[in-house]
């Protein structure tokens, strides 16, 4: 009895501890991102509130970037400012105005006068400096250039002496901090106009913007610091921003500890199907990620040929055979299968669309299609689609890289932005869409979407993808939504391959998740994991 009450009371702390924990979690919401549409909502709403006039906001913007700048560059020869004829401008003329009141010796460019009657006009008739014209920027040794040419909104290629201002600049070797995000860089899309600021520091303000996020766009930024202008929190729920960057204060709710009560098949059976004799590594790689992720079971479908090559491979991970349609359902049926994993080294063809229908039609579990499945409908994606639009719920994900994702969406390769291309497929789909790559996106048809900023050349290795696959998955079954669960193990994924470090192969990687996620359950969402 006393054994018992010991483990029941840190039974409780536990739960206790976690539920602090997820609490902190929802306060600290801070990862949503706000396109230039939304960030000018923000503003306009905190306007309208009364709590500051567009001006004040621009000197408090302007007061951050200073005390940064006086904080964390303190030893510059000198600043250089270069201005634009826009409120990003306007910013950078109360940076000027700020420095040169304390006594830092500053020079000024502008491109030219800011528009009559703004607040852009305003701080620079307010500022004692006199600006230069920007055509002859010439940076001086040991300076530090502030880029306040152009914010997150610009929609035009940067060319004439800004452009050249520009390219000074990145050739200089002076330090480098940007206003907003770096100059050419489309807040929306993380696309280079014309030619692009590459900064050292970029200094933009209550919330990121997709293009501090998305490459190329992510690599100009440098180190990104996220000042307090005064806008509330209380403004998103006006805005209600439907894009996040990915972390694990986005779906850490959703992530279950097991119960104390719990057996193998409440916690989720995964099933996934094998390749040919010639080709089950990826699909064991799928298998042995699920029941890495805390799935309860996981049984490997394997054709005749295969069997006996699994068969040598698997300890904890059963086996079936799974030759027809009609083995796919009897199966599901009896087994209580809550998640499948069909692609991964399948084979490309009429067998793969017919297991993917026969899934989608006969089945109400959750569904990961990778690689071979997802070429295999390149000729025939509305059976695809149209399957997946007669679930009662979101239950199928897709997770194809670059050349997978343009050849099942070839009338989305116009869009510029990856977030839009994403959330278009997941339309079209009527599915979740993992857009693989360096900046991986998440997209559900309901328009959420997140960014994912932890990827890493690591995973740039045979059988990643196989992997992310069966995590997927592995979080489905144990009862995740499908667009937190994809999240969550896109997550997991770049964490798991930073923590094993170079020379990393795909097998490493089911491992070193479990201890992601162990590490999150314990010790919550914010724990470090960089």
């Amino acid at each position: 009895m006393h054994g018992a009450g010991v483990i029941g009371f840190h039974g409780g702390y536990l739960a206790i501890r976690l539920w602090l924990k997820l609490q902190e979690a929802r306060a600290k919401m801070t990862n949503e991102t706000l396109t230039p549409a939304e960030m000018g909502q923000a503003d306009q709403a905190t306007i309208r509130a009364g709590i500051y006039d567009g001006y004040r906001l621009m000197l408090n913007a302007g007061n951050a970037i200073a005390r940064h700048l006086l904080r964390h560059f303190g030893d510059a020869s000198e600043f250089h400012i270069l201005c634009g004829p826009g409120n990003n401008g306007g910013d950078g003329y109360v940076v000027a105005t700020i420095l040169g009141a304390s006594g830092a010796p500053v020079t000024l460019w502008a491109t030219g006068e800011p528009k009559r009657g703004t607040d852009a006009a305003r701080a620079a008739s307010d500022c004692p400096i006199k600006a230069r014209d920007i055509a002859g920027f010439a940076p001086s040794p040991r300076c530090v250039i502030v880029d306040a040419l152009f914010g997150a909104g610009l929609d035009r290629p940067v060319t004439g002496a800004a452009g050249a201002a520009i390219t000074k600049a990145n050739e200089s070797g002076c330090r480098r901090v940007s206003v907003d995000i770096p100059s050419g860089l489309d807040g929306l899309t993380g696309q280079i106009l014309g030619t692009a600021m590459r900064a050292d520091t970029t200094i933009s303000f209550f919330r990121k913007k997709p293009g501090h996020l998305l490459y190329p766009g992510r690599t100009l930024c440098g180190e990104l610091v996220i000042v307090d202008i005064g806008i509330s929190d209380s403004v998103l729920a006006e805005i209600e921003p439907r894009c996040f960057e990915n972390t694990p204060a986005l779906w850490y709710a959703h992530l279950l500890m097991p119960d104390e009560n719990t057996h193998k098949y409440a916690r989720g059976h995964v099933a996934v199907f094998s390749g040919p004799a010639t080709s089950t590594g990826a699909a064991r790689l799928s298998a042995l990620a699920a029941a890495r992720s805390g799935a309860g079971a996981v049984t490997l479908l394997s054709p005749d040929e295969a069997l006996a090559a699994n068969a040598a491979h698997l300890t904890s991970i059963m086996l079936h055979r799974c030759e027809t349609r009609h083995d796919v359902a009897s199966f599901s049926e009896t087994r209580k299968v809550a998640a499948f994993v069909l692609g991964p080294a399948f084979g490309v063809g009429h067998k793969a669309r017919e297991f993917a229908l026969a899934l989608l039609s006969e089945t109400q579990s959750g569904l990961v299609f990778d690689a071979d499945v997802i070429t295999s409908f390149r000729d025939d994606r509305e059976s695809l689609f149209n399957a997946s639009a007669k679930s009662c719920n979101i239950r199928l994900v897709l997770t194809p890289h670059e050349g997978e994702f343009k050849r099942l969406f070839p009338e989305l390769a116009e869009i510029s932005s990856k977030v839009e291309r994403a959330r278009a497929a997941a339309k079209l789909a009527q599915a979740i869409i993992v857009y693989k790559g360096a900046d991986t996106i998440i997209a559900s048809p309901d328009g959420r979407a997140a960014i994912n900023t932890n990827g890493t050349p690591l995973l740039a290795t045979a059988g990643s993808g196989d992997v992310l696959a069966g995590l997927t998955a592995g979080l489905m079954a144990q009862g995740m939504p499908a667009f937190e669960a994809s999240c969550a193990a896109v997550f997991i994924h770049g964490a798991a391959a930073r923590s094993v470090g170079f020379g990393l192969i795909a097998e490493d990687l089911p491992a070193a998740a479990a201890k992601i996620i162990g590490r999150l359950l314990v010790a919550g969402p914010f724990s470090d994991f960089h």
